[in-house]
């Protein structure tokens, strides 16, 4: 009987472990399809087209004006002949050019660290301090994200004349400073929120204060987030054309502005154009594939978490 009743068993559960068979086997041959050759070859054409532009901008700053307006860019391919570094000679030699982007790296550099620097001490404060109305004030930090930046650009403007710092470097940099905060502070908070308490506890038994806790155990170990968030800041700062339209003046534009005024004033100057596009766009491009290890560590650290 005994015998019987488990052949039995076994053959009720033999149609339950087929279906899961060939459950397995349908998610293997999918997991096996979206993994092959075909789909890498697919991503591939997708990334050389999201590169075409990049590259015709970047044939179109080594061509000269009057092939740039008898032919495309992609006529270089059979007449390489038109390639010339005479417009990056012109940009150099265009003042107002050349200092927007000196200007764009003083802005965004300063509003970058401070973002970092300030968020990271915020979000660690947030997260292992305690103080009076700590979760008051966080919350009052994330609502600080949902405020848009076209509401304050009148507001901050006036309140910047009235001290002295509307259309200055400082001015614009304490801008993104403000605004990049709220986010930095939410990331790195919850970020920091996720390290073991025992790691903490064993610094502290060991004797380490609160700002070598900081340097020596949560900075390290949130490098990724840091890295991911100064990615994001930069990119943000340096791309910027808005406020640097309203908080900027002729001698502190950064290159977004320049460039734009450059159309407007000097509608055939593409041989100015066209290599300032180019260096503003490859430069950020430059940053992120630099530190692209770090932000997908951070994005996989949070996702995992």
């Amino acid at each position: 009987m005994t015998a019987e009743a488990e052949g039995r068993s076994a053959a009720a559960a033999a149609p339950a472990a087929a279906t899961m068979r060939a459950k397995e086997s349908l998610g293997s041959r999918l997991a096996d399809a979206v993994s092959g050759g075909a789909v890498r070859a697919f991503l591939i054409v997708v990334g050389l087209f999201w590169l075409v532009p990049t590259i015709g901008l970047l044939l179109s700053s080594l061509r000269s004006p009057e092939d740039m307006s008898g032919s495309g860019w992609w006529t270089v391919f059979t007449k390489p002949s038109q390639l010339t570094f005479d417009s990056y000679q012109k940009l150099l030699e265009n003042g107002d050019i050349t200092g927007s982007l000196v200007n764009t790296v003083l802005i965004t550099v300063p509003a970058t660290v401070l973002v970092v620097v300030v968020g990271a001490l915020a979000g660690y404060a947030f997260a292992w301090m305690e103080f009076p109305g700590r979760d008051w004030w966080f919350l009052a930090v994330v609502g600080l994200l949902v405020v848009p930046v076209q509401v304050a650009l009148i507001p901050i403007a006036e309140l910047f004349g009235n001290i002295g710092l509307f259309g200055t470097i400082f001015g614009v940099v304490l801008f993104h400073t403000g605004f990049g905060l709220p986010f930095a502070v939410f990331l790195l908070r919850n970020f920091f929120a996720e390290i073991p308490r025992e790691l903490l506890e064993a610094a502290r038994l060991d004797g380490a204060g609160e700002l070598r806790l900081f340097a020596r155990v949560v900075l390290p170990l949130g490098g990724p987030a840091i890295a991911s968030l100064a990615i994001f800041q930069f990119l943000w700062v340096w791309n910027d054309m808005l406020v640097a339209l309203v908080f900027t003046k002729s001698g502190t534009q950064p290159i977004t502005v320049a460039l734009q005024t450059q159309v407007r004033q000097f509608g055939n100057n593409i041989d100015v154009l066209a290599p300032g596009a180019f260096i503003s766009m490859v430069i950020p491009l430059a940053v992120f594939f630099a530190f692209q290890r770090q932000f997908v560590s951070g994005v996989m650290a949070g996702a995992v978490k």
